[in-house]
């Protein structure tokens, strides 16, 4: 009828009940960060094929390439507390879209990298800068303002971008630089960042609720403080670094060591798209996982996994184990990743999550230049990755041990309460 009032659908049905309708507006920002992510992740996705051409066209030793790689982990330790910081201020969207920008950008300048050691890394500090601005610090905070009861899956969903760039881009950039070469292929994937993905985050992605920097400021940096006295987030930060040194490691070296070993390049590729396709499936199962069961639990399970992944590609001398080795790291791996953002917002809520999510990729970022450089190191200085490999899988299997121990989760912090979970625990 003319006239009538239009009922606003909000007022009569829960926000749980709205998490389960596709239509919900968070699942279009879900949708818009998951290929955020994907582009993101182009450089680390891509390192280990890229490798071996650089190698030998520059006449750089393994050891000396993964400094590269080295460099943009660095980069991404650095700075990402400082974007996550920004993040709590100023919401996720101008941080995502700056970054995205950026970060093609930088893959589209190495079509013209020279022979100079100091340019390939000075890019890739670069990358690593802008991939923390459009990581999941940045897309989980978007994500998180939309979802409470569903966050595990949201969470999960979007770390699959993440991880199907791990599935579809070695294989491509392999491909691209058969046919063409690695200029070529450096130039088309830094476009596919700038051409397709900038658009999408540009219309799609948004933060549900408006930041006040000035109401949020000084509760955000109070907050964070009580975080960093806290047992909980000490042993998520060991266990990120832990957790993940022999899944950074064979990410760069697993091609390598297994064309060493006699595998053809084609496959030695496809075991880095099994290791990716396993995280798919890790992250979205680890997000309905989290929704049901103890994350804790989950988290061990994870780890072990992951453990056994190393200890078998340390002795992998086939396609077979290389690629039951990169499916138990992957998964493993894959689905560790959902659980420290979501026992985050769980135990700290909403006010300094990107803060503390941030100081979890510099954890993790400095596993990633560990993990590689060690390997490669091990590999310059003995002709192989075995025994380097399995001493990965021992830590690996320590950190499992040691989320054990962790705190038993406080009370259930919605998406929309702010305060911090220790405050309510005293």
């Amino acid at each position: 009828m003319p006239g009538a009032a239009v009922s606003d659908p909000s007022t009569h049905v829960s926000a749980s009940e709205l998490e389960r309708h596709l239509s919900y507006e968070g699942w279009r920002v879900v949708a818009a960060c998951g290929l955020g992510a994907f582009v993101a992740t182009i450089p680390l996705s891509t390192f280990g094929i890229f490798l071996p051409a650089l190698a030998s066209e520059f006449g750089w030793s393994r050891g000396e390439a993964s400094t590269a790689y080295g460099a943009l982990t660095i980069g991404a330790a650095v700075w990402a507390p400082i974007w996550g910081s920004v993040l709590d201020r100023a919401g996720a969207r101008p941080v995502v879209l700056a970054c995205l920008a950026l970060s093609g950008l930088a893959v589209v300048s190495l079509s013209a990298l020279t022979s100079s050691l100091f340019q390939f890394r000075a890019v890739f500090a670069v990358i690593g800068l802008a991939m923390m601005g459009a990581s999941p610090i940045a897309y989980s905070r978007a994500i998180f303002g939309w979802f409470d009861e569903r966050r595990g899956r949201a969470l999960g969903m979007m770390l699959t971008g993440a991880a199907f760039s791990g599935i579809v881009l070695p294989p491509v950039a392999q491909s691209l630089i058969r046919a063409f070469n690695w200029r070529i292929a450096f130039l088309a994937l830094g476009s596919t960042t700038l051409l397709v993905a900038l658009p999408i985050a540009i219309a799609f992605i948004r933060d549900r609720h408006p930041v006040d920097v000035d109401r949020t400021k000084e509760a955000s940096a109070s907050s964070a403080r009580q975080a960093l006295r806290s047992r909980a987030l000490w042993t998520l930060l060991v266990v990120a670094f832990a957790g993940s040194v022999a899944t950074n490691g064979a990410i760069v070296h697993m091609a390598a060591l297994l064309g060493d070993r006699g595998v053809p390049a084609t496959q030695a590729a496809l075991s880095l798209s099994a290791m990716g396709a396993a995280s798919v499936v890790g992250r979205l199962l680890t997000g309905w996982l989290l929704d049901r069961f103890a994350a804790i639990r989950v988290s061990f399970l994870l780890l072990t996994i992951a453990a056994v992944g190393a200890f078998v590609l340390a002795a992998a001398h086939s396609i077979g184990a290389g690629l039951v080795a990169a499916v138990c790291l992957g998964f493993g791996s894959g689905g560790e990743t959902d659980v420290i953002p979501f026992l985050l917002s769980r135990y700290f809520g909403m006010r300094v999550l990107s803060t503390l999510y941030g100081l979890h990729w510099t954890a993790w970022g400095i596993a990633g230049a560990a993990g590689p450089i060690l390997l490669g190191r091990a590999f310059d200085a003995t002709g192989s990755y075995g025994t380097a490999l399995a001493g990965m899988g021992v830590i690996t299997l320590a950190a499992a041990a040691l989320m054990l121990t962790f705190p038993l989760a406080p009370h259930r912090v919605g998406s929309d309460d702010i305060r911090p979970a220790i405050e309510s625990r005293g």
